[in-house]
């Protein structure tokens, strides 16, 4: 025979789906300022650091790759193939870096009240839009 018991809740009230998806945002927004502090620190191997610095010129710039307005494929950058990426580089960091790199994302937020811009990031998006008009020329007028 089942017993029907009451689920007992943690003292603090449940978050919401929103809360805790404005919460995650907000981590991933706190990691992509702490990858722009740990590809300067020079504890950061080589490798991690060409791919914080991708990742940091991409998530910082204001311009995205997949623009928002294509429905579904406008989003999946910031959903999966962004945070992937992030969560990625953080893990390649050695401990120490993230952990200092992480005071040093959240004194900055704290202080600045915004994330940084990458103009990097920028220029390189546009780049990439330019490279592929280039190639839809060439291939167009064959």
């Amino acid at each position: 025979m089942a017993h029907n018991r009451a689920v007992q809740l943690p003292d603090s009230q449940p978050r919401s789906v929103w809360q805790r998806i404005r919460a995650w945002a907000r981590r991933i927004q706190r990691d992509a300022v702490t990858l722009w502090f740990a590809y300067r620190d020079e504890r950061t191997p080589l490798a991690t650091k060409l791919l914080c610095v991708a990742v940091v010129a991409y998530a910082l710039s204001p311009i995205d790759l997949i623009p928002d307005f294509i429905p579904v494929l406008g989003y999946l950058d910031e959903v999966l193939l962004l945070p992937g990426l992030i969560w990625l580089a953080v893990k390649l960091l050695p401990p120490p870096v993230v952990k200092d790199s992480r005071v040093k994302a959240l004194a900055w937020m704290a202080d600045q009240g915004r994330k940084p811009t990458s103009r990097l990031g920028a220029a390189a998006i546009v780049l990439v839009w330019l490279g592929a008009a280039y190639a839809g020329w060439v291939w167009w007028s064959r």
